[in-house]
C-alpha cells in the first residue's frame, strides 16, 4: 500500500513553515533586532491577538497544498492509520562511496526529519553511521544547488534536454564515438543497466569510474592471490582473534556499521557471558578501530608489509621474503602467530585500504592456511560496476581528453576537480572537450570545470537503488519532492537519450523483468527496504600457488625523509561533506578537533622539527605551530600540527576533504587542500616528504580542553581475568546525604552506557543533534568552549607511551540529587516523578549557576541566537516534537523526553505498561555497537536494571554523592600475558 506525500518546491516549503514558525518569525522582525532576546520587547494583547491569528490563518493555508499522485510504500503503517502530527517510517538506503546502508527515514506531515538504522537491511541491522545521520542537514542545505546553469549562466530543463538530444543524435550517427561518462563508484543494478543500454547503442562510447577513496587494492589483491577479483566479508562473531593490518574495518569500510555489530557482540562482557574476542592492530596512524585493539602497534604504513610477510612466515606460509624485523617487532609476529594457531577456524586477518594489494594477497594467503576461509571471511564476486581501478581509469579519461578522443563528457555525480591526484590535471583536460555536462549536489569545483550543470537530487528526493557490502540490492524511495529541481543521474541519463525520464518507471521497469507477481514484489521490497534473496552467493576460492612469484616486491625501509600518509576525514570523508555543518563541528573520533584538517605527528617528530602544541591563554583553544609540508616537488603551506600520542616516529598523517574553494557557505575555505600532494602512483602512502616550520602559530578548536572534572577519575578499565574480582562499585557505599530520598513510583528512567563497546564513533552525536533540534555554533564559539552537543565522547590516553586510546561517552547524568537544581533561583531545571532532571526553558533566565555546579560538564548555555530562525528551508528539517531554545536559555540531554511521551501515549491507547525496549533514545537507536540501553529502573526485569546488577556497572564520580540515573558498564582489555611478558622483558633488556 501506498501513502500520497506533498508537493513540496522551495516556495511552498517556505509558505509551509512561515505557518509553521510565524510566531517566532514575528519575534525575529526588524522592531526586536535592538533586544538581547525577544521577550524583553513590550507585547500589548492587540499584538499578541495579530500573532495567534496570522498563525492559525497561515496554519490553514499550509494544509492546502496539492498532493503528488505518486505512491511511496511506508516501513509499517497502512494509510488508513496515518493521522496528522503521528510521524511516518518509510524505508529506504543511503549510500557512501557506491555502497548502500538501509535506513528508515521519519517523515511528519511530508517532511523527513530523522534517519534510523533498518534492522532488516544487512549493510545496517538497526544502526546508522555519522553520514547516515547526517543525511537530513544535507537533504535541506539551503547552499544546494538549484538552477539549471550553462556556462555559468542561468538556463532551465527543457534548453538543456533540447541540446542533450541534440548532442546525443549527433554522436549515434558516429556509434557514440567522442563520448565519455564518469561516475562515483556504481552499485546500483538499474544505473548499471541503463548504461549498458547506452554503450549497447553508443558502441563506441566508454564508461569510466572514480572517487577518491575506493576499493581498487582490495580487488588487486585478490585478483593477485586467487586470479580473479574478488570483495571479502567477514564473520566477526565468529572471530577469536582478529588481527588488523592497517585496517580501520570499524569506521571506514563499506561493512562498517554491521561489523561494529559483530565484533561488539564478542565484546560485551557479563556475569553469564565472558568469551571475550582479543584485537591486535598493527597501524600506521591512530584510528577507531585501532583505538579499541587489546594490543596496538604503531608503525609506519610502509612496514606493514613486511611485518605481514613476517606474519606468514611465522606460520609456515609461503609469500614473499620478509627480509627481517627488529627484535620488538618479532616478539609481536612470534605471540600473533602463536594466538592465531591456537584458534585456527576461528580467527581472521583484516588488510587495511591504504595497503598495497601485496599485503591484502599476503592476508588471504594466511586466512586460507589458518582455516578461516567460509567460517570467517567469505568472498562474492566485486559488488561495484564499471572500472574497478578507478585511479587507471581516470587517467585513461584525461589520457583521451587530451588526445581529443574524447569530444563529449557526461560528469554524472561526484566533484573530481576537485579530488583528482595531483598529477592528474583533470580540470585541463575537460576544457579541451565540445560538450560537458555535469550532474552535481553543489555548483562545485567541476562546476566550474563543466560548460552545463545539472543540480542532483538528493537520495532522498530520488528513486534508485543500491547495494550493500554483501550485495543485497535495496530500492531508494523518495520521501519529499526534489526542493531545488534536482534530477537523479538515471533520469539526466535518459533524458540525454530522448527517454522518459521518470526515476520511478526507470527503476520499476528494471526489476520487473521477467518477474511474476511484480506489484507484490515491489510493494514488499519497499516496505522491507530490501530486495530479498538478492545478496549473491558466497565462494571459497583458492590461493594460487605461487602467487608471489613475478609480483611486485615488498616496499623497502624508508630511507630518508617523512612518511607522508592520506586518509579520508572521519567526519568530511573525501570533501563531499564538507558544507555539512553538523559534521564539520563534530569533534574527529581520536584527534577531537573540528572545523579544521591538521598534520598528525608524534611527540618525538615535532620536536625534531620545532613545532609544539599548548593550551591557549583562555584555556579552550589549542594554540599550535604551523609548518610547509613538502613532496614530489609540491607544497602546501602553512599547515596546523596536531601531536598525536600513538602516532610512529617521522610520519605524518593528513586528512583529505578540506581546502574546497566552492563548498557552500558552511564548507567553503575551511583547512587545507591535502590532494594537491596525492599523487595517482601513491594514493595511501609514500615517504620522502619534507616537514619544514613556520614561526607562525593557529588556533584550533577541540573539545579535549573543555569540561574538565578538577582532575576527578572517569575512567575505569581491567583486564578480562580480572572480571567478577573488581572493587565493589555503584551506590554500595555512598556516603549519607542531607537531602531526603525521594520515592520514585511507576516509572524511574535510567540509561547505562557500556564502554567495553564504544567505539568513539560520534554516531549517538549526530543523531542526538537530528532529533533534538541541537544548533551548531561555528569554530569561534568552539574555541570559547560554547559548543551545543548534548553528549560528548571524552578521549583518554592510556599507557606507557600514552598510545592506548579510551573513549567515555558523557550527558546529563539525571541526578536524583541533582547539584544543579538546588542553586537556580527561578526553578528552571527540577526534577520530575520519574526522576528526569528537566529544564523548563521559559523559565530560565540564563544565571548558568546550574552549568557551574554540575560536576559533569553536561549543561550548554546559548550565548547567542545558535538557532538559524531566518532560512526558511532549515525550519522544515525541525523535529515538531522539540522546543527550539533561544538565546539566554540553558540545554541538555533530556533523555529524548518526547520519546517517552509517544510511547506513553500508545502505552494508554492499548491500556498497558510500556514495554521494556519500546523506547529508544536518539543516542541508542543509533549506536551500531548497541553500546547504549536505556529502561525502565523500577522494572528488575528490565535490561537496564539488568545491567546494574553486573560486577563492572559503576557510577561516574561515584564520591560525590550525586546518584545519577546514567551509570556505566567498565572497559575490559583481554590482553596476551605472553606478548606483555615479552614485551616486558625487551624493554627491560634495552633500558
Amino acid at each position: 500500500m501506498g501513502t500520497n506525500k506533498s508537493s513540496i518546491d522551495l516556495e511552498g516549503a517556505n509558505q509551509g513553515l512561515d505557518a509553521q514558525g510565524s510566531s517566532m518569525s514575528l519575534a525575529s522582525g526588524p522592531e526586536f533586532s535592538p533586544f538581547e532576546a525577544p521577550w524583553s520587547a513590550p507585547f500589548d494583547r492587540r499584538r499578541f491577538l495579530q500573532i495567534v491569528g496570522a498563525s492559525m490563518a497561515m496554519a490553514g493555508l499550509a494544509g492546502c497544498r496539492p498532493k503528488l499522485a505518486e505512491r511511496i510504500v511506508p516501513y509499517v503503517k497502512a494509510p488508513e492509520e496515518i493521522l496528522p502530527g503521528d510521524p511516518v517510517f518509510y524505508a529506504t538506503a543511503l549510500t557512501l562511496s557506491g555502497y548502500a546502508t538501509g535506513v528508515l527515514v521519519k517523515s511528519e506531515t511530508g517532511r523527513p526529519i530523522k534517519v534510523e538504522g533498518n534492522p532488516d537491511h544487512p549493510g545496517s541491522l538497526g544502526a546508522t553511521d555519522v553520514f547516515a545521520q547526517a543525511a537530513i542537514l544535507g537533504l535541506y542545505d539551503p547552499d544546494r544547488s538549484q538552477e539549471v546553469r550553462l556556462n555559468g549562466q542561468k538556463s532551465n530543463w527543457s534548453v538543456f534536454v533540447a541540446a542533450a538530444q541534440k548532442e546525443f543524435a549527433r554522436l549515434k550517427s558516429q556509434q557514440g564515438k567522442g563520448l565519455a561518462i564518469l561516475t562515483e563508484t556504481v552499485t546500483s543494478p538499474t544505473f548499471d543497466a541503463e548504461i549498458q543500454s547506452l554503450l549497447a547503442e553508443l558502441p563506441e562510447a566508454k564508461w569510466y569510474c572514480y572517487e577518491p577513496f575506493n576499493r581498487e587494492v582490495v580487488f588487486a589483491g585478490a585478483k593477485l592471490a586467487f586470479g580473479v577479483e574478488k570483495e571479502p566479508l567477514y564473520r566477526l562473531d565468529n572471530a577469536d582473534v582478529i588481527v588488523l593490518l592497517d585496517s580501520d574495518f570499524l569506521y571506514i569500510s563499506p561493512g562498517r556499521t554491521p561489523y561494529t555489530k559483530q565484533f561488539a557482540a564478542r565484546r560485551k562482557i557479563r556475569k553469564a557471558k565472558q568469551d571475550l574476542n582479543r584485537l591486535y592492530a598493527v597501524e600506521s596512524t591512530p584510528t577507531v578501530s585501532g583505538a579499541f585493539a587489546d594490543h596496538r602497534l604503531s608503525v609506519k604504513a610502509g612496514e606493514i608489509g613486511r611485518i605481514a610477510a613476517a606474519l606468514a612466515e611465522a606460520l609456515g606460509v609461503p609469500g614473499p621474503a620478509s627480509g627481517g624485523v627488529g627484535a620488538e617487532i618479532a616478539a609481536w609476529v612470534k605471540a600473533m602467530a602463536e594466538d592465531l594457531q591456537a584458534h585456527r577456524g576461528r580467527c581472521v586477518v583484516v588488510p587495511g585500504e591504504t595497503q598495497p594489494a601485496q599485503v591484502h594477497a599476503l592476508a588471504h594467503a594466511i586466512n586460507e592456511a589458518l582455516g578461516a576461509f567460509g567460517k570467517t571471511v567469505e568472498f562474492i564476486d566485486p559488488v561495484p560496476y564499471g572500472d574497478l581501478y578507478q585511479t587507471a581509469s581516470l587517467k585513461s579519461l584525461v589520457a583521451a581528453l587530451d588526445s581529443g578522443a574524447v569530444e563529449s563528457l557526461l560528469i554524472l555525480g561526484g566533484n573530481p576537480a576537485f579530488s583528482a591526484p595531483a598529477d592528474v590535471p583533470f580540470t585541463e583536460a575537460v576544457a579541451k572537450a565540445r560538450f560537458t555536462v555535469h550532474v552535481g549536489l553543489y555548483a562545485d569545483e567541476t562546476y566550474d570545470a563543466s560548460q552545463w550543470h545539472i543540480p542532483m537530487a538528493h537520495e532522498l528526493e530520488a528513486w534508485g537503488d543500491a547495494k550493500a557490502f554483501d550485495g543485497t540490492a535495496a530500492i531508494q524511495q523518495p520521501l519529499i519532492e526534489p526542493l531545488y529541481g534536482g534530477r537523479s543521474c538515471l533520469e539526466v541519463l535518459s533524458a540525454f537519450r530522448g527517454r522518459p525520464t521518470d526515476g520511478r518507471e526507470i527503476v520499476r521497469s528494471f526489476w520487473n523483468r521477467d518477474r511474476q507477481n511484480f506489484d507484490t514484489f515491489w510493494t514488499k521490497s519497499l516496505n522491507d527496504g530490501f530486495v530479498s534473496g538478492s545478496a549473491p552467493p558466497s565462494t571459497v576460492p583458492q590461493v594460487k600457488v605461487g602467487w608471489f612469484a613475478g609480483a611486485p616486491g615488498l616496499k623497502p625501509a624508508v630511507v630518508t625523509g617523512v612518511e607522508i600518509n592520506f586518509r579520508p576525514d572521519p567526519c568530511i570523508y573525501d570533501g563531499r561533506f564538507a558544507n555539512n555543518a553538523w559534521l564539520q563541528e563534530l569533534f574527529k573520533p581520536i584527534t577531537k578537533v573540528c572545523w579544521d584538517n591538521v598534520a598528525v605527528m608524534s611527540q618525538a617528530t615535532a620536536e625534531k622539527f620545532g613545532l609544539w602544541n599548548r593550551v591557549g591563554p583562555t584555556g579552550k583553544e589549542l594554540l599550535v605551530s604551523l609548518c610547509d609540508v613538502t613532496y614530489r616537488g609540491r607544497t602546501l603551506t602553512r599547515v596546523p600540527v596536531w601531536i598525536q600520542a600513538g602516532q610512529p616516529d617521522d610520519s605524518i598523517t593528513i586528512h583529505l576533504g578540506y581546502g574546497r574553494l566552492r563548498a557552500g557557505k558552511v564548507g567553503s575555505s575551511v583547512g587545507f587542500n591535502a590532494y594537491a600532494l596525492r599523487v595517482a602512483a601513491a594514493p595511501g602512502f609514500e615517504d620522502g616528504a619534507k616537514v619544514t616550520a613556520r614561526s607562525e602559530r593557529y588556533s584550533l578548536a577541540t573539545n579535549q580542553v573543555h569540561s574538565y572534572t578538577e582532575g576527578r577519575k572517569e575512567l575505569t578499565i581491567f583486564d578480562a581475568e580480572e572480571f567478577g574480582h573488581e572493587e565493589a562499585h555503584g551506590e554500595a557505599h555512598g556516603p549519607i546525604s542531607l537531602y531526603p530520598d525521594r520515592p520514585y513510583e511507576g516509572y524511574a528512567w535510567a540509561m547505562v552506557f557500556d564502554t567495553n563497546v564504544c567505539t568513539g564513533c560520534n554516531a549517538c552525536i549526530v543523531a542526538c543533534q537530528a532529533e533534538n533540534n541541537i544548533p551548531t555554533v561555528g569554530k569561534t564559539d568552539v574555541l570559547r568552549g560554547r559548543d551545543m552537543h548534548w553528549i560528548r565522547i571524552d578521549r583518554y590516553y592510556l599507557g606507557a607511551d600514552s598510545s592506548e586510546v579510551h573513549h567515555m561517552p558523557v550527558n546529563c547524568m539525571h541526578c536524583e540529587k541533582a547539584p544543579c537544581e538546588v542553586v537556580c533561583p527561578v526553578a528552571a531545571t527540577v526534577h520530575s516523578s520519574e526522576g528526569l532532571n528537566e529544564m523548563v526553558y521559559n523559565r530560565c533566565v540564563g544565571t548558568r549557576y546550574c552549568s557551574n555546579n554540575c560536576p559533569y560538564k553536561a549543561r550548554r548555555f546559548n550565548f547567542r541566537q545558535f538557532t538559524d530562525k531566518h532560512t526558511p528551508v532549515l525550519k522544515l528539517m525541525r523535529n515538531p516534537d522539540v522546543t527550539v531554545r533561544g538565546r539566554g536559555v540553558m540545554e541538555k540531554c533530556t533523555y529524548c523526553v518526547q520519546r517517552i511521551n509517544s510511547a506513553r501515549k500508545t502505552a494508554k491507547k492499548e491500556n498497558r505498561p510500556i514495554r521494556d525496549g519500546e523506547i529508544m533514545t536518539a543516542c541508542q537507536a543509533a549506536c551500531p555497537a548497541g553500546g547504549i540501553v536505556f529502561g525502565n529502573l523500577n522494572d528488575p526485569a528490565s535490561a537496564v536494571a539488568q545491567l546494574r546488577t553486573e560486577p563492572h556497572h559503576y557510577t561516574l564520580l561515584e564520591e560525590l554523592n550525586t546518584r545519577p540515573r546514567t551509570t556505566y558498564l567498565a572497559r575490559y582489555k583481554n590482553r596476551n600475558t605472553t606478548l606483555v611478558s615479552a614485551l616486558e622483558e625487551f624493554h627491560s633488556t634495552t633500558q
